[in-house]
């Protein structure tokens, strides 16, 4: 049982503010909703969504914390998709959208402890390298599996709802299993990205990822 790790324990990051490490033609703004940022295209350590809201949806936490904020977009969109859920007689609760360039510096330099940096980054991703501080992807889980960002998640009732319905409303599985050879992390079902309506009705159809619409 893998679970994403997260630590509140400040770390000084040592990455420089490189927009992308590689080009390869798949650049496109960092503000663009289909922007597609892995380990080799990288966010700024000074980009900041400037749309930020609190999207009205439950959190597995109280705290007013930056990681309840989307971009406006995609914010109403995860409104919609949690709705439709609780409408379908689901539980479905936010656990993590944005986090800013230092935020993940202090996660995986925490796993990075706990695993081997080699191992941390097949579950968290190196600062610039997160779709998170994007503010286009969301973390969600359920009350079945206690609210963890786990594998099990993928199996739960909510979680197999989520993989049928997450493209109606924008937004895509963002980490499939059978594909982290092409995403270069592991299976994570609870990890949705927003990429607007059609190229997520385009990517589900076609049992895309992100990388391979990108280039397509």
């Amino acid at each position: 049982m893998i679970k994403q790790v997260d630590t509140d324990h400040p770390i000084i990051p040592n990455y420089t503010g490189l927009i992308l490490k590689k080009q390869k033609n798949l650049a496109v703004p960092a503000n663009s909703i289909e922007v597609l940022v892995n380990k080799e295209l990288v966010l700024s350590a000074e980009y900041v969504p400037q749309d930020l809201v609190v999207p009205n949806i439950p959190f597995s936490f109280t705290e007013d914390l930056p990681k309840r904020k989307m971009r406006q977009e995609a914010a109403r969109a995860v409104e919609m998709l949690f709705t439709q859920a609780e409408h379908d007689g689901l539980q479905l609760t936010s656990v993590s959208a944005y986090r800013s360039y230092l935020r993940q510096q202090e996660i995986f330099t925490h796993n990075s402890k706990v695993r081997g940096e080699t191992e941390a980054n097949k579950v968290s991703a190196r600062p610039g390298e997160s779709e998170h501080q994007t503010g286009l992807a969301i973390d969600v889980s359920a009350p079945a599996v206690d609210y963890q960002l786990i594998e099990e998640f993928g199996e739960t009732k909510e979680g197999r709802w989520l993989r049928e319905n997450a493209h109606k409303y924008g937004f895509i599985i963002r980490y499939p299993k059978g594909k982290e050879e092409t995403t270069g992390y592991q299976y994570e079902p609870w990890h949705i990205r927003y990429v607007g309506r059609e190229a997520a009705l385009v990517i589900a159809a076609k049992r895309l990822t992100l990388e391979e619409y990108t280039i397509t």
